[in-house]
């Protein structure tokens, strides 16, 4: 009998097991087969293994640390700010007030638009020449010329990831405010018993609460973050100068521009390793027994 209900519980899964194997196990491991062979659009007639000849070509790229440092810094501002300003939005949403309803919609709207149409509607916005921002800071007099936030390489960086903390914070915020509704009122009527504070309930009750919902958004978010090319292309396309190419956008670049399958399906392999190494490394040092209230 119990082999029986084993085989219909497999018999089951087979269906979503065959989808997800497709849609995900076949790219990759395909993927990792192409970042080996020389494939692109000037050999489709002479498709050859080359080994590790497309990491060599990238790890010997003189612009390459410049991507690393790209991404590190577009994933480490990004997810700092929506993070906080998410936890914050949060916790001022998580008390009733009048027209609660009508500004958690415009707080969540940003989440229901397109990344790329998100970069396309900013880059409009910042442009230096005819953007609108440039134009209220002008007749404001809060600048006498217009900022160049997109063509200078020191402001291109601060733009993009300006946005998109812009565009983040959402995601926090919905993730958190579900967490929090979660923590029992009695907790906090114990702790106003004994004399607590705002930030004493905040950090004894509330954040050791939420913990594993905090650790699993931030997890997620930075995952996302460094895979999130579109913003970044549809404001910049990694320019100006590579000033804003990190490794997705630089993935993208490489089949557009450069034609070579086989080396953006390396920059894919690169990408999913740091990944991998950076949840193992995180999870272990997050990792901890459940909290006791």
């Amino acid at each position: 009998m119990e082999f029986k209900s084993k085989t219909f519980v497999y018999l089951m899964l087979l269906p979503v097991m065959s989808v997800v194997a497709f849609i995900v196990i076949y790219p990759t491991i395909g993927g990792i087969i192409l970042s080996f062979r020389d494939y692109s659009i000037y050999s489709f007639g002479n498709v050859r293994w080359v080994g590790f000849d497309k990491y060599t070509e990238i790890f010997t790229d003189s612009t390459f640390l410049g991507v690393l440092k790209n991404t590190l810094i577009w994933i480490i501002g990004s997810v700092t700010f929506q993070f906080l300003l998410g936890f914050i939005l949060a916790l001022l949403m998580r008390e009733p007030f009048k027209g609660r309803g009508i500004f958690t919609g415009f707080v969540f709207y940003p989440w229901a638009v397109s990344g790329f149409a998100i970069g396309l509607i900013w880059s409009w916005l910042l442009n230096g020449q005819f953007g609108i921002v440039n134009d209220l800071l002008l007749k404001l007099g809060m600048i006498k010329s217009g900022i160049n936030f997109l063509s200078s390489p020191n402001m291109a960086m601060f733009s993009v990831i300006l946005v998109n903390i812009w565009y983040g914070i959402p995601f926090f915020a919905i993730m958190i405010l579900a967490a929090l509704q979660s923590i029992p009122n009695s907790l906090y009527e114990a702790a106003s018993i004994d004399g607590a504070g705002y930030f004493t309930k905040l950090f004894k009750i509330t954040i050791p609460y939420i913990r594993p919902t905090l650790v699993s958004t931030i997890l997620l978010r930075i995952i996302w973050v460094m895979n999130f090319p579109d913003i970044i292309y549809g404001m910049t396309r990694g320019g100006p100068g590579g000033s804003t190419e990190i490794l997705s956008v630089r993935m993208i670049n490489t089949v557009f521009y450069e034609s070579d399958y086989s080396k953006a399906a390396a920059y894919g392999v690169i990408m999913v390793s740091i990944l991998l190494a950076y949840t193992v490394m995180y999870l272990r040092l997050t990792s901890s027994k459940e909290v006791r209230l």
